[in-house]
């Protein structure tokens, strides 16, 4: 039996490729972010992405780049890839609002809904569950949150002051937006031309009630790749995964 939202299930999606990656350096002197290889997998992040939207139903991709966009159109060109993909280059920043609503206009079906992730973003779970989660709320927009664990040892102390646990590198008690969302059709038509969404789309959107929060599952993969040290969890992780 088909699920009865399948329907509104997007088939298409955005990559935000585009960030300079300062802080991957130096694995990013040649390379976009999306580019760097997570460390015994021989294939960079995009890579894992686009698999990750394939096994999702998603049959095309809109791959929006910038710092060293060549590097990575070459990539996707020589690549065998699961999807159908088309890049596009800024001729000028646009900033994050600006650059989604640009990446938007070369998507293949501009009147369905679709997916959009950051480039940097390694995660598994299921986005048909979340755009199920984003059809029954009526949301304009919707993002997945995830609990990233604080790098610190915490403590925990009792009443009286005294330390009663330590908790190594315990799950954040916020929930932070994870760089993966659901958009309805009219979504691309109220992002800024230029400028930053997070400060205009999402507040307005928030205040109307039509953004929503869908929380990946407990246990489900998700990080986000900034450093070189989270390369290295990364590749830890994904062994004893056994991926």
């Amino acid at each position: 039996m088909t699920h009865p939202n399948a329907a509104s299930r997007p088939t298409q999606a955005v990559v935000l490729a585009g960030g300079q990656g300062s802080r991957l350096r130096p694995y990013t002197d040649d390379r976009p972010k999306p580019m760097v290889e997570i460390p015994g997998t021989g294939t960079p992040i995009i890579g894992h992405q686009l698999t990750w939207l394939a096994e999702e139903g998603v049959t095309d991709v809109v791959v929006s780049c910038g710092h060293l966009a060549d590097v990575l159109q070459k990539w996707l060109d020589s690549a065998d890839l699961p999807v159908s993909v088309t890049t596009v280059v800024e001729s000028e920043p646009l900033g994050r609002g600006g650059g989604l609503r640009y990446a938007a206009a070369h998507l293949p079906h501009p009147d369905r809904p679709w997916y959009a992730t950051n480039g940097d973003i390694w995660t598994r779970f299921s986005l048909r569950d979340m755009a199920d989660f984003h059809a029954e709320r009526d949301a304009v927009a919707t993002l997945a949150l995830a609990r990233p664990r604080i790098p610190w040892g915490a403590v925990q102390t009792d009443g009286f002051g005294h330390i009663t646990d330590f908790i190594e590198a315990p799950p954040s008690t916020f929930e932070i937006n994870a760089g993966v969302y659901v958009f309805s059709p009219e979504f691309a038509s109220l992002l800024p031309e230029r400028g930053d969404h997070e400060r205009t789309t999402f507040p307005r959107l928030a205040r109307e009630k039509k953004l929503a929060g869908f929380p990946i599952p407990q246990g489900a993969y998700w990080r986000a790749i900034d450093t070189a040290k989270d390369l290295t969890e990364a590749a830890k992780e994904l062994a004893a995964l056994g991926r």
